[in-house]
């Protein structure tokens, strides 16, 4: 109870109380952004419009907190350090909403959440009138700040979930959830509401739709996978031409605009997938039974069935609803399986293989026309039924997946081409396009791309991104990496690259999608885990029967919260397996592994360790050899005294020299200079 706040503080309703300062105030521009605390107090203040955060001293805050929406003045500066601006917090306009999370102590008739996340360094004083007997001292509680009077010592706040016991597997998982402000259970009425939803599949729910039930149709999927959203069907036609169906559950029969199921859908957005679990979008009712295309059971469809010639040219190309029984369940390796041998009796197995053909056409079209193609590996954590991890292992993409990848990228470009040329689907947009949400993905940041050029040339490569379209800086991306590849240097070249790419996001403005090289891009395969899936099922459904142009201005908001939905999603999925990781590596405290650099800061090197790509940070004061300095534009660190250089991907050899499972931290120690990692 030693950590006492050492900035201004701020009442309720964001009114300014008092502002001491160290120092006069800062004269500037006036922001507002939302504010990310770090360890030592000081806060970074993200606006939008600016490539930069703002950068507030400790005692500056005016007792701001992370995920609060505050008024700033700022100022650029040059005595910061790789900082270009510095402000000071000016009023609190709005605290935040998400919790959270510590564990409770109790101290006769007072009460604090002691917080040990990297983003909160101040403990919650709770009122305990208003606490529940069952949270106990030593639960985690997800909590949050509603004020931070003059005087006290510490943000006062109250608790919103008792998440239970801490270490346990549930509790921990819950725990990340409750700080993304993330739900991982459905409220009693919304399950009913799923639950009361007909299964009945009559001559009324087909009407209007193709009947593909006698087709032979298909999914692959992962092994433990439960929620089938997408299936194949095959037809070789009388003129030597295929039939391929792209088959989609139809969840928007099923959930109704402004229905409570389609409410909490909304809202969350996705499902999020954590290391242990999946927290879906959907109740079970919807998610795994009625709209998951499980074999030999008749299920309601929306699909894009194409016409296509044996050299993949497509020759038509039909939208509409369908209702589907699926013949076979395939997992990815059984599939694969088939593809590798390349031959069977079965018309399932022709189908395969001649589908696997035709995605492996679409797929070198693809990256021809200039997609990006990275290889960075997927790691999996692998845990047993309690939890526990107990592997990690290298995920790797075949040409199942590719074949499954290559028709749903299809159907996702068809039908937005469909919506964006008004039908014609003939490459060109029309000025009276529909309103429409389209997976967007912009262009590179050319700053970042001039750095990865000047960072190749330490290594002998002649490469310029200045003046270059996107279709030329795909290619010129594409050809350093491929020449790059097998050789020490291709691995930061690799993570450069990587952080110059945007963020994908849904937007009603169509700008193409640049990493797949598409001019027309949506998402419409997945609306049983993405919120985006089901509105596109919604419009194009309103477009097939000549229905108007929907609002811009709605979906466009609604493009917006899916973004921000999917962000937070991602970072929780991030988290968990960072936890297990960590988690998996606390009995290998003084083992030593060869890794590789994957990030160098003023302030430490990390390293991810073979084989298991692992991130740890090796703090550069603990280098005793030598003080190091870092060397920004050259993404090396170089020591004063003995010169010696570490460069973003080099090998290295480190100990394991400590784990923090509650800030999800790894600290390695290192030992010497490691000969090259095998396989880069």
């Amino acid at each position: 109870m030693s950590r006492k706040a050492k900035s201004g503080r701020q009442g309720k309703n964001g009114k300014n109380i008092s502002s001491k300062s160290n120092s006069k105030r800062i004269k500037g521009t006036e922001y507002i952004g939302v504010g990310q605390m770090a360890r030592d107090r000081s806060l970074f203040v993200k606006v939008d419009g600016l490539d930069e955060d703002i950068y507030v001293h400790p005692h500056k805050t005016r007792g701001a907190l992370s995920g609060d929406l505050v008024r700033i003045v700022a100022k650029s500066t040059k005595s910061l350090p790789g900082r270009k601006m510095e402000g000071e917090v000016l009023e609190i306009l709005e605290r935040s909403k998400k919790p959270f999370v510590g564990v409770l102590h109790r101290m006769g008739a007072k009460a604090w959440v002691l917080m040990q996340s990297k983003n909160m360094p101040y403990d919650i004083e709770l009122d305990t009138a208003v606490l529940a007997s069952e949270a106990k001292s030593g639960y985690k509680v997800a909590a949050v700040v509603d004020d931070w009077p003059r005087g006290s010592e510490y943000p006062q706040g109250h608790v919103v979930d008792i998440l239970g016991e801490m270490g346990q597997n549930d509790t921990e998982m819950h725990a990340i959830l409750a700080e993304y402000g993330l739900p991982y259970k459905f409220e009693k009425e919304v399950a009913d509401a799923a639950d009361a939803i007909s299964d009945v599949i009559g001559p009324a729910e087909m009407k209007g739709r193709r009947d593909f039930r006698k087709t032979l149709t298909f999914t692959i999927d992962p092994t433990d996978a439960k929620d089938f959203d997408d299936a194949l069907s095959f037809v070789r036609l009388p003129g030597g031409n295929y039939e391929v169906g792209v088959h989609i559950a139809d969840v928007s029969y099923y959930v109704k605009p402004g229905d409570l199921v389609d409410k909490e859908a909304q809202e969350r957005g996705t499902s999020v997938y954590l290391v242990d679990r999946t927290v879906p979008m959907l109740p079970e009712k919807l998610s795994n039974k009625l709209c998951s295309l499980r074999p030999g059971e008749d299920k309601l469809t929306f699909s894009a069935v194409f016409e296509i010639t044996p050299k993949g040219k497509l020759v038509s190309c039909w939208l509409g609803r369908t209702a589907i029984n699926s013949d076979y369940r395939f997992d990815y390796e059984t599939a694969q399986k088939i593809i590798e041998d390349g031959k069977g009796k079965r018309d399932i197995d022709d189908a395969i293989l001649t589908l696997w053909g035709l995605a492996s056409i679409y797929r070198e079209k693809r990256f021809k026309a200039g997609a990006i193609s990275f290889e960075r590996p997927e790691m999996k954590v692998e845990c047993d039924a309690d939890g526990r991890p107990i592997a990690v292992h290298q995920h790797i993409s075949k040409e199942a997946n590719w074949l499954i990848e290559e028709f749903m990228l299809l159907a996702n470009r068809s039908v937005a081409e469909w919506v964006a040329t008004a039908g014609k689907m003939d490459g060109r947009e029309r000025q009276d396009a529909k309103t429409f949400v389209y997976r967007v993905h912009d262009t590179p940041n050319l700053d970042k791309l001039g750095s990865l050029g000047k960072f190749a040339g330490h290594f002998g490569y002649k490469i310029s991104f200045k003046d270059a379209d996107g279709n030329k800086i795909a290619h010129r991306l594409n050809e350093l990496l491929e020449e790059a590849k097998d050789k020490p240097e291709f691995y930061p070249m690799e993570m450069i690259a990587l952080r110059s790419m945007a963020k994908a996001s849904y937007s009603t403005d169509n700008i193409g999608h640049y990493g797949l090289a598409f001019n027309f891009y949506t998402h419409f395969t997945s609306p049983i885990r993405r919120y985006p899936d089901l509105m596109v099922h919604r419009l194009l459904a309103r477009y097939l029967e000549g229905g108007s142009s929907a609002d811009k201005n709605y979906f466009e908001g609604q493009c917006t919260h899916a973004s921000e939905r999917e962000v937070i999603a991602a970072n929780a999925e991030r988290d968990s397996i960072k936890y297990k990781l960590v988690e998996f590596m606390q009995d290998k405290i003084d083992q030593e592994f060869e890794g590789r650099i994957s990030g160098l800061t003023e302030w430490g090197m990390y390293v991810e360790i073979e084989p298991t790509k692992i991130e740890g940070m090796v703090a550069l004061r603990s280098i005793r050899s030598d003080f190091f300095d870092f060397d920004e534009q050259r993404y090396l660190i170089r020591g004063k005294r003995t010169r010696k250089i570490y460069r973003l991907g080099d090998a290295v050899r480190i100990r394991v020299k400590s784990t923090n499972l509650e800030q999800r931290l790894l600290d390695f120690e290192l030992i010497e200079a490691a000969r090259p990692c095998r396989g880069r």
